[in-house]
């Protein structure tokens, strides 16, 4: 097997992505290397070709929503052997040793290491991470389709486990789109009455059609207001500015307003909004191995998958131009075709 591997990066900030190819080294002792099949895009590789966080570093090779299959495995990997198709998300890397990995939260781990962060990602015909991110595919979850569970998917999925959201609960998810179309299906099937809040009417059949048992306009702050009291959990996988004072409202006592969309402007909050109820305001990242492992079995047992569209490797270009259009319907897939 040839030690170099194809790949398409961006040279500099914002440039089209084109061939490159690169020498990784040796495979570290806990290390696997990863025959790439299917590489999801998600909105966070456009802001990572743009810089937009800071830290890009170039040439920049995107690519965190991977599927394929193990090539090559460290004399010290473990849990996945040559053959096994796996999943490879955000996170690549985590030091095991700190509190937060000791406790099972390698994804707040202070230094870890993120897939296309200073390291080339899976927009490539392959890709290593250590083996403790290399997450084995359950044979009912479609490879073709998964890729973007390991990035959006699981970022939604995380806060269901980290704030046990219960079946008796009623949920809100704010933004139908790439994250929320999967948000909808994840809580449907957890057994609670959701509630779908997007700007575009035209999406309320299919937010329904998604899972959502109800669908509000998140525009309408008279239509909010209506709604006061009234929900347990309300997840913002948008990153738009809303009514926050209404969303506030709409939540039940003990009610939890989540993050997981990068809003990008403050949320300004007055404390009396809080403290009467003991509502809160919290935010989370992707989730750990642990919790991606129990999204994967969840999602083979209920038959869960993106709403996709496929585009070959050679194409990266045009897949790219179609999500930063706002043309995503929901999630680009990337077939390696190299």
């Amino acid at each position: 097997m040839s030690t170099t591997i194809k790949a398409y990066a961006a040279l500099q900030k914002g440039q089209p992505l084109q061939p490159f190819t690169y020498e990784p080294g040796p495979l570290g002792s806990e290390q696997v290397e990863i025959k790439v099949e299917y590489c999801g895009i998600c909105h966070s590789d456009l802001s990572m070709i743009e810089n937009e966080w800071g830290f890009s570093a170039y040439p920049f090779v995107p690519g965190h929503e991977i599927v394929g299959t193990i090539v090559a495995v460290g004399p010290a990997a473990k849990r996945v052997r040559v053959g096994d198709r796996v999943g490879l998300g955000w996170n690549s890397g985590s030091c095991l040793a700190c509190p937060p990995c000791l406790a099972g939260d390698h994804n707040l781990c202070t230094t870890g290491e993120g897939t296309i962060v200073g390291r080339n990602g899976g927009f490539a015909d392959r890709v290593r991470c250590h083996w403790v991110w290399a997450a084995p595919m359950p044979s009912a979850v479609d490879p073709g389709s998964a890729g973007p569970l390991l990035c959006g998917g699981i970022t939604v999925f995380n806060p269901l486990v980290q704030f046990e959201v219960r079946p008796t609960q009623r949920v809100g998810v704010v933004g139908i789109g790439g994250l929320g179309h999967m948000a909808l299906q994840f809580l449907n099937k957890w057994g609670c009455e959701v509630t779908a809040f997007t700007s575009s009417e035209a999406k309320y059949a299919e937010a329904k059609g998604f899972g959502a048992h109800h669908a509000v306009s998140s525009r309408d702050s008279a239509a909010l207001r209506q709604l006061a009291g009234s929900l347990d959990f309300i997840l913002v996988t948008a990153n738009a500015t809303l009514d926050w004072e209404a969303l506030l409202g709409a939540l039940a006592p003990r009610g939890r307003l989540h993050f997981v969309g990068a809003v990008l402007e403050p949320v300004p909050v007055a404390a009396f909004g809080l403290i009467p109820q003991q509502k809160s305001i919290s935010g989370s990242p992707t989730g750990s191995p642990s919790v991606v492992d129990r999204m994967l079995a969840f999602c083979a047992r209920h038959r869960i998958a993106p709403t996709i569209e496929m585009f070959p490797l050679s194409r990266v270009n045009d897949a790219l131009e179609h999500l930063r259009s706002g043309q995503a319907r929901y999630r680009g897939v990337l077939r390696n075709d190299f």
